[in-house]
């Protein structure tokens, strides 16, 4: 298959899950426009996201700090970038001071990161970033987020202790296949239930990002608003190491 040919394939893969999105956001009851998809370019060659831009997207994100620090630049200004992979504490300066159009962080697990991301925005001038709160909805040790018991506690913090950040919500990935059942979904949902009684936040200011490749139809029709599409649009994930 020709280069173009399979770029094609990116943009008309992409107008497939944002009209699938759209059909799941108004069996919900919901507007289109209530659901925004961040297509995950992991892996990939900025061309391909590129390729989704021109379709008329905007909304990208990462897992990995090198590779966004790596593509950002080489693409529009104007893309809205969201980090959704596990972030250690040193690379956090990398990534901030790299993607000046980074729009969202949202895998905080711990106090330790929403302190040093809050400073880091704090020392590099930037505005306040929005980010949400990974939490750990299957219970396997292999995942990262916290405990939905502490999920109040550290909304609290970073809500009330780290003034250059923004809490927009809270995030889950699911099972360790990336397959999420509808319990992990109701378990996130639960957690904003409690977050927005406890801290007094309305529920629409306070976002659910739930949802993959393989099960962002019934995420969204369980109150996800934010959607992480990497395969179903790009194709599978190419490592170098693979034959």
């Amino acid at each position: 298959m020709s280069a173009p040919a399979v770029e094609g394939a990116a943009a008309a893969a992409f107008r497939s899950v944002l009209a699938r999105a759209h059909q799941a956001a108004e069996r919900s009851g919901r507007s289109p426009e209530q659901v925004r998809v961040v297509a995950v370019s992991k892996t990939k060659p900025a061309s391909l996201v590129r390729q989704v831009y021109d379709a008329g997207h905007r909304c990208f994100g990462e897992n990995y700090v090198q590779e966004i620090v790596e593509k950002a630049p080489q693409l529009p200004v104007d893309i809205e970038w969201h980090f959704i992979g596990n972030l250690q504490r040193n690379k956090v300066k990398s990534l901030l001071a790299g993607v000046p159009n980074l729009h969202m962080i949202e895998s905080v697990d711990d106090e330790k990161i929403a302190n040093h991301v809050d400073r880091v925005v704090a020392s590099l001038g930037r505005k306040p970033l929005k980010v949400l709160v990974q939490v750990n909805t299957s219970g396997e040790e292999s995942k990262f987020g916290v405990d939905p018991s502490g999920c109040v506690n550290l909304v609290r913090h970073v809500k009330l202790g780290c003034p250059n950040l923004i809490f927009s919500g809270l995030m889950t990935i699911g099972m360790l296949d990336y397959s999420s059942t509808p319990e992990n979904f109701k378990t996130l949902s639960i957690c904003r239930a409690e977050v927005c009684k406890e801290l007094e936040i309305p529920e629409e200011q306070c976002e659910l990002s739930m949802g993959m490749s393989a099960d962002f139809e019934q995420a969204i029709e369980m109150g996800s608003t934010n959607v992480r599409i990497g395969s179903t649009i790009f194709g599978a994930r190419e490592y170098k190491k693979e034959k």
